[in-house]
């Protein structure tokens, strides 16, 4: 687990595949950073790997994250993402094993390995509370458990799937305390995010109940406040 970053709960994600990229990119993370500031939240967005380095240099408080990282050294490897590579355009963490770039377990626990000796945080995508366990051993610094079934669809799994996420989060931390559980998918609402903080979770996000929204940064201030605003209820002494 990479500990030269401070990741600090509540945590929303914005994760941009490949809906958004260039100039909008960079207007919507500016806007992102200036909610995260906003309500108390910490901001991590994944733009296109070709716009890390402009969001990065825009933006002063998110934490900028690769949508896919390689466990490749510098060298051969034509097409790989390097972790050096991201790191210099400016991210600081990058995701892996997205349900739409999958990764073995094996490749997983390397491209960890390499990220921890760039110096960039790990995100991990699963999809089951097992699958979770599994990642858990590596020393990730967050884990996001997403349903497969949900993702980008209309049902969510702060209502649809409590069970899920309780254990998810037991399991979790009974194997490393230190990685902060994530669970997302069908995370359409402001009522969906503060689900997710009533359900104990401390981080989620949301891809394409944003970008799919008709005014996609008034969709993303609304997530973003109902995230802070459920955790003060949750601690008011946070």
């Amino acid at each position: 687990m990479y500990k030269g970053i401070r990741l600090r709960t509540p945590i929303f994600e914005i994760g941009l595949k490949g809906y958004l990229y260039g100039a909008s990119a960079v207007r919507l993370a500016k806007e992102a950073d200036q909610a995260g500031l906003e309500f108390g939240v910490t901001i991590i967005f994944d733009p296109q790997a070709v716009d890390i380095a402009a969001v990065a240099r825009e933006t002063q408080h998110l934490l900028v994250f690769a949508q896919h990282m390689d466990p490749v050294e510098a060298g051969r490897g034509n097409g790989s993402v390097l972790a050096e590579a991201l790191k210099e355009a400016g991210a600081v963490g990058t995701m892996l094993n997205h349900s739409e770039r999958r990764m073995t377990l094996s490749e997983i626990d390397r491209a960890i390995v390499r990220a921890d000796q760039v110096g960039l945080a790990t995100l991990v995508c699963v999809d089951s509370p097992e699958e979770a366990a599994a990642v858990a051993h590596f020393g990730p610094n967050i884990i996001l458990s997403e349903p497969p079934e949900l993702i980008g669809g209309d049902r969510s799994v702060a209502t649809e799937m409590r069970e899920f996420v309780e254990r998810t989060k037991q399991l979790v931390e009974a194997i490393n305390a230190e990685i902060i559980v994530m669970c997302a998918a069908g995370i359409k609402t402001p009522k969906d995010v503060a689900g997710m903080v009533e359900l104990g979770i401390g981080a989620t996000g949301s891809t394409s109940g944003i970008l799919k929204a008709a005014d996609p940064v008034a969709q993303m201030r609304a997530m973003v406040r109902a995230m802070g605003e459920a955790w003060q209820r949750r601690d008011p002494a946070i």
